[in-house]
């Protein structure tokens, strides 16, 4: 098995187990629980956390609110890439109204499942879970308005591909809305090849210049990283950042 492939099963392990019992073995590194406080600071209001299923929230890990950057239009096709519960999902579901749509993918089975019930829970007619990997979307070319993703992007050991993947589904036009980590300085090899690390959003995450260049070189423009909060909110090597561009 190669590197990226022992990286990827750590990430599906480990997200698997927090979808089934809301806690990850400590030597996998990984996200607590959410809490209110937490996701308050992470860029959701109040209102939003009120409006959801108790069972969305609990189930929600991320570094900041990527439906709140203010690129979502009404009547818009949204794809959210690594869903995992559904919170950005149901938020951007309000957002889009009855004439848009929102797709999440996640690679977890477990993750999928319990989105899928939480959306029956919350009668929403408008979205949808599919099963698939981040580098390989189960989506065709030119069928989205808008990219989101929280947190995920870090956890994919093959960031170019995905960029590219990013660029064939979206229309000409298209946005994205990312919140993700990104390295203060590049991670060494050895640093990389360790899943738990990797796991807890750390050593998968690329320099700004980096996330930057590769963002260009999969063919948008417009690429903008803004940090959120200083680097040692998760890890000093580390900050939460929010990426945004558009395809020509």
């Amino acid at each position: 098995m190669s590197e990226d492939e022992k990286i990827k099963q750590a990430v599906k392990s480990a997200y698997g187990t927090l979808a089934t019992s809301r806690t990850i073995p400590l030597e996998q590194g990984c996200c607590g629980p959410a809490t209110n406080d937490k996701l308050l600071r992470y860029g959701y209001t109040q209102e939003e956390l009120g409006s959801l299923p108790e069972s969305v929230v609990t189930m929600s890990d991320g570094c900041g609110n990527p439906t709140g950057l203010g690129m979502i239009r009404e009547g818009e096709t949204v794809v959210d890439l690594g869903s995992g519960g559904g919170i950005d999902v149901f938020l951007a579901s309000r957002k889009v109204g009855p004439r848009g749509r929102v797709i999440g993918v996640d690679m977890t089975p477990e993750m999928i499942q319990k989105a899928r019930d939480n959306a029956r829970k919350a009668d929403l007619a408008n979205v949808e879970f599919r099963a698939g990997e981040i580098e390989d979307l189960p989506l065709e070319d030119g069928s989205a308005d808008v990219i989101i993703s929280n947190c995920v992007i870090c956890l994919s050991p093959d960031k170019g591909r995905v960029f590219r993947e990013m660029f064939r589904v979206l229309r000409p036009g298209g946005r994205l809305a990312i919140a993700d980590e990104v390295a203060v300085r590049p991670f060494t090899k050895e640093e990389r090849e360790n899943p738990a690390m990797w796991c807890s959003c750390v050593t998968g995450a690329i320099t700004e210049k980096e996330y930057a260049s590769a963002l260009t070189g999969a063919g948008f423009k417009d690429v903008y990283v803004k940090q959120l909060r200083p680097s040692g909110d998760m890890n000093p090597a580390v900050f939460s950042a929010f990426v945004s561009a558009t395809k020509p």
